[in-house]
């Protein structure tokens, strides 16, 4: 595994991590955010390992997914796109109140739990 992969596997198990902080933390919101972020991090090492250069500046989960010809299971590829979705509204919440309703603990327990599935998927899928 190239040393920059490594790199981005390292920050993506840092997210992780804080992601369960934030929930503990019940910091709901905070938490799906940083569930993206893992995603994202896993996604750019995946990319950098088969692809061989520095992945594009995006946060588009999906536009990862695509590029790198993944073939998930329906049930991540749809987490993923509802994942994806929420990005902007927990990156750029217009409305905070409404945002913290809109996930409470049950929403984000269920998205850690599904982030930590994506997660183990995408790791697979790295060469030996």
């Amino acid at each position: 595994m190239k040393e920059q992969t490594k790199k981005w596997l390292e920050m993506a198990d840092y997210d992780r991590e804080t992601a369960h902080a934030m929930f503990r933390s019940r910091r709901y919101v905070y938490c799906i955010f940083m569930c993206h972020l893992a995603i994202e991090k896993v996604l750019k090492g995946l990319y950098w390992e088969l692809m061989g250069k520095f992945p594009p500046k995006t946060h588009n989960l999906l536009f990862f997914v695509k590029e790198l010809h993944l073939r998930l299971p329906q049930d991540l590829l749809d987490f993923i796109g509802k994942l994806n979705d929420a990005s902007v509204i927990t990156r750029y919440p217009e409305d905070l109140q409404r945002v913290v309703k809109a996930y409470p603990r049950r929403v984000a327990q269920e998205y850690l739990r599904a982030t930590d599935e994506v997660l183990q998927w995408l790791k697979k899928q790295l060469p030996a």
